[in-house]
């Protein structure tokens, strides 16, 4: 038995229990190189840990097709974890609210192009889900030696496909 979820748009309001949506909109906070530039200042809450340092690294994911079928997600006890699409391409992002350390009542969004994802510390999210080659993302997330990584496998693996929404708007 499969579980189906309908994924549809990235908002701020939609996903912030889960973290924080990067993105230009609205004003900018601050008007910079000579006049050139609007910075969206301090968009991220990111954390590290005690122990940890931000780090940077690129990922090079394959990319999926719709309908994708999701058994397995993920989260990091000792810090968040952000993800921002080099190419400027849509993206999945699946994340799950915790229930005594299983991942519960789940969501499936579509980044569109020009967003990124910060998953608060602790966050279950599904794997990198590229939708268009070449799947390329920058991460910025903890760097240390202590365990960050918990998995989880779903018994019964859940569809996702894409709400009229994310048809209508081209995110797919």
């Amino acid at each position: 038995m499969i579980q189906r979820l309908t994924a549809t748009p990235l908002t701020s309001d939609a996903f912030c229990e889960f973290g924080d949506v990067l993105e230009a909109v609205g004003s900018a906070d601050k008007i910079i190189n000579q006049g050139l530039c609007g910075r969206f200042h301090d968009r991220a809450q990111l954390d590290f840990g005690p122990d940890g340092r931000a780090g940077i690294s690129v990922f090079q994911s394959e990319t999926v097709t719709w309908p994708i079928n999701v058994d397995l997600v993920e989260r990091h006890p000792e810090g968040s974890q952000a993800f921002i699409c080099m190419s400027g391409d849509p993206f999945l992002v699946f994340v799950a609210e915790d229930d005594n350390g299983t991942p519960a009542n789940p969501r499936a969004f579509v980044a569109a192009p020009g967003q990124g994802i910060n998953f608060h510390r602790n966050t279950w999210h599904g794997v990198l889900t590229p939708l268009h080659a070449p799947g390329l993302f920058a991460v910025i997330d903890r760097i240390g030696t202590t365990p960050n990584l918990q998995e989880h496998r779903f018994d019964t693996p859940y569809t996702v496909e894409p709400d009229q929404t994310c048809t209508s708007a081209g995110l797919i």
